[in-house]
């Protein structure tokens, strides 16, 4: 077992191929595999492996996991990269006695140059600190900072920047009026927001919408929102301008006497 060496199932697809090149491009050895996944070669071509990334989709992550699993070497750490964490742990660990690490890269295929690439860990139950700290130094050698948390904080906290902030979107536009003009009054700001939204809508709504259906705490958050909607429709704006400042209370608290 090679602790340069990587195996990336799904390697064939944007994040794999991204994840690839970055591995790849700091010397770390990098075997993609992809469908169709030659079932009768995986023990061999795994068993060097430090690291197994499965980068599929959540619809298809247990019946690739369950084919995987079994064919690893028992000290090889299996990770994977989904947007959620909480049931891509649990499928892992229900499927793999070894040590588990989900991880979530918080950036896209592309990312422009000047983006912080954020990388999410969260160990599973009874993973050693040694495949922890391996994890962390694969990544960070690619050029990658990474953070731990739990798998219930990472989709919670999913669940309002990614969840929350699609749901809202879709129901801000889908709520305007058809029969007015609203062009013909639209300012810079709302502009701005439109412009924001467009990608979203047009080319990433079906993945948004499987990050909030497949996100535990979408609902939580969803019911959350929606009270703080009740609070708007009662007029209670300066209340809700105060909570909201909160992002901001550094710049306040700077600016103040």
């Amino acid at each position: 077992m090679n602790d340069s060496q990587i195996a990336i199932i799904g390697g064939h697809g944007q994040m794999g191929r991204m994840l690839d090149k970055r591995f790849s491009d700091v010397g770390l050895k990098v075997l993609c595999l992809d469908q169709p996944l030659p079932e009768d070669e995986l023990e061999a071509l795994l068993s060097p492996c430090r690291l197994v990334i499965l980068a599929v989709p959540i619809s298809v992550f247990a019946q690739v996991t369950e084919l995987i699993a079994p064919r690893m070497a028992q000290g090889t750490i299996l990770t994977d990269i989904c947007s959620v964490k909480v049931t891509p742990l649990m499928h892992m660990e229900r499927l793999y006695t070894g040590p588990v690490v989900g991880t979530h890269p918080l950036f896209g295929p592309d990312p422009k140059p000047d983006h912080e690439l954020k990388v999410a860990l969260c160990p599973g139950t009874g993973t050693d600190q040694n495949s922890v700290e391996l994890v962390e130094k694969i990544f960070n050698k690619a050029g990658m900072r990474t953070f731990i948390c739990s798998a219930r904080e990472h989709d919670q906290a999913m669940a309002c920047i990614q969840s929350l902030n699609f749901v809202t979107t879709i129901s801000y536009f889908a709520s305007l009026p058809q029969d007015l003009d609203l062009e013909k009054f639209s300012t810079p700001s709302f502009m701005r927001r439109l412009n924001s939204a467009r990608k979203m809508l047009n080319e990433d709504a079906y993945l948004f919408s499987s990050l909030a259906e497949d996100n535990p705490y979408t609902g939580q958050m969803i019911r959350r929102f929606k009270s703080f909607l009740n609070l708007s429709a009662a007029g209670e704006l300066e209340l809700l301008q105060d909570k909201a400042l909160w992002w901001w209370r550094n710049e306040n608290e700077k600016g103040g006497p």
